[in-house]
């Protein structure tokens, strides 16, 4: 069997990039682990619960937005948290059909203990890359989903399942 040719120095060797992605979703795997074994919740349900105690009484849209992930999805995650008492829905006064997300105590000592970052290491270190960088790297991927055949778009709209 024959190896493949090493790629010319201005360009990235492919199997070189692959052990790029394996340790960044291995080390997004750690951290939602980590959440998971501390917290008792997931990932997202962490990063609603941080969203909802920066900006406390949004609403789901809101929340969907902030998240980038389906508004389905958002209310699917905020009722497991409701149901565990980390959340509350509030109506509001002025129109009863508005409802508004809260934290409870239970839900502010989850975010306490919690590890960082608690909007997932993936988004953090996103944020942390310089924009031109990132707008390189936004285009990059973009490129690699063009040649993917049957790449699922809407996947986009969901929170990454992570287990180990």
């Amino acid at each position: 069997m024959s190896r493949p040719k090493p790629a010319a120095k201005n360009q990235a060797d492919p199997l070189a990039t692959l052990s790029k992605f394996r340790i960044i979703i291995r080390a997004a795997q750690r951290h939602s682990a980590a959440i998971r074994k501390q917290c008792g919740v997931s990932g997202a349900q962490l990063w609603i619960l941080q969203e909802i105690a920066d900006a406390p009484g949004m609403r789901v849209g809101e929340l969907a937005e902030r998240m980038a992930i389906h508004q389905t999805t958002t209310s699917n995650l905020l009722d497991a948290l409701v149901k565990r008492g980390h959340l509350k829905k509030a109506r509001s006064d002025a129109d009863q059909r508005v409802v508004n997300l809260l934290l409870t105590p239970s839900g502010a000592k989850v975010l306490r203990k919690a590890p960082s970052p608690a909007r997932g290491l993936l988004p953090e270190a996103l944020s942390k890359v310089d924009p031109a960088k990132r707008a390189k790297l936004d285009a990059g991927l973009q490129a690699l989903l063009d040649v993917i055949e049957n790449a699922d778009g809407g996947a986009g709209a969901q929170p990454l399942p992570f287990t180990l």
